[in-house]
């Protein structure tokens, strides 16, 4: 789930009080770079559910981890804690930079993001959790961590990975309540948020070589280098934007930027001529439904229980301004 859809774990690890997660554990993830040539939207955008649902939007993920940190605040409150709900960036500023970017005033006015992700970066810095836990007598600091995650005591949850092996985490105390009351069952919403994450790594290798991928991408770079932009795909574009970002001397908020800018919007108006984005979705979806005989089950699970999060979260939060 991408930047602006910071993951629980991610927002709990910067506040120093989510000792229970696991990598990748969580509601979301953070802001996804490209599996190689993947899709450019969430981890179940290209799931083929089989009543019909169609994936959530990052909007709609963005309001589901805005209500499980509503959820979370209220049940800290009862239980005589404070706690912060973090809502730095906007709902513009929220927009998840995928592998295909094909907005271009949304290009023109932040380029690839990266004052946005500095923007979140130093939000996670300054974040008020941890600083309101450092300051709490030991006692209540231990009674603290009990009541958010459950402590040393709660029950660990295990998902295998697509590819092999698994990941765990740990749930209790008032993340567990939050979750539940989004999802109804966290366990299952664990599991299957794996799979529908992890299963891109199975045909990622036959994605790369898909020839109307391929043809697509060449079509983008020709139209690139004839706006002066020498790169092959879009992953090229941003690394180079983001070297020159990088150099020494380098002004963030002047030309580095505005360089920045221009080269994103030469790429969405590029992916917009080309059709980049109808492509990689539709070449993601063919070699992901290759697998559902193995994943079909679990990945339509994984969409009713996100559709199921998204409709009781309207009736939590509002979506940000």
């Amino acid at each position: 789930m991408r930047r602006g859809l910071t993951s629980w774990c991610t927002v709990l690890m910067a506040a120093a009080v989510a000792a229970g997660c696991a990598p990748g554990g969580g509601t979301g993830a953070d802001r996804p770079g490209p599996a190689a040539a993947t899709a450019a939207a969430s981890p179940s955008a290209s799931a083929s559910a089989s009543d019909g649902r169609k994936p959530l939007t990052w909007r709609q993920e963005l309001r589901i981890t805005d209500a499980l940190q509503r959820l979370t605040k209220q049940c800290m409150n009862r239980q005589g804690f404070e706690f912060h709900e973090e809502r730095a960036l906007s709902l513009d500023e929220s927009r998840p930079v995928t592998y295909v970017q094909d907005d271009v005033a949304w290009a023109r006015t932040h380029g690839y993001g990266s004052r946005i992700d500095a923007k979140a970066q130093r939000a996670r810095e300054a974040n008020p959790i941890g600083t309101y836990r450092q300051g709490l007598p030991a006692p209540r600091r231990t009674a603290f961590d009990l009541a958010l995650d459950g402590g040393g005591d709660a029950r660990v949850l295990t998902a295998p990975l697509p590819a092999g092996g698994e990941i765990r985490k740990r749930l209790g105390g008032c993340t567990e309540e939050a979750e539940h009351t989004l999802y109804g069952d966290p366990a299952e919403w664990f599991r299957t948020s794996k799979i529908a994450m992890g299963i891109g790594g199975l045909y990622r290798d036959r994605l790369l070589r898909d020839p109307e991928l391929t043809a697509a991408l060449r079509a983008w770079s020709r139209c690139m280098h004839a706006a002066g932009y020498p790169y092959k795909d879009p992953q090229a574009a941003r690394d180079a934007t983001r070297a020159r970002g990088l150099q020494p001397g380098a002004d963030g908020s002047g030309e580095a930027f505005a360089t920045e800018r221009r080269t994103a919007a030469a790429d969405a108006t590029c992916a917009r001529h080309t059709s980049l984005r109808a492509v990689t979705t539709a070449r993601e979806t063919y070699h992901r439904d290759r697998l559902r005989d193995r994943f079909g089950k679990d990945l339509d699970t994984h969409l009713r229980l996100g559709h199921r999060a998204y409709g009781r979260a309207v009736r939590i939060v509002p979506e940000r301004d």
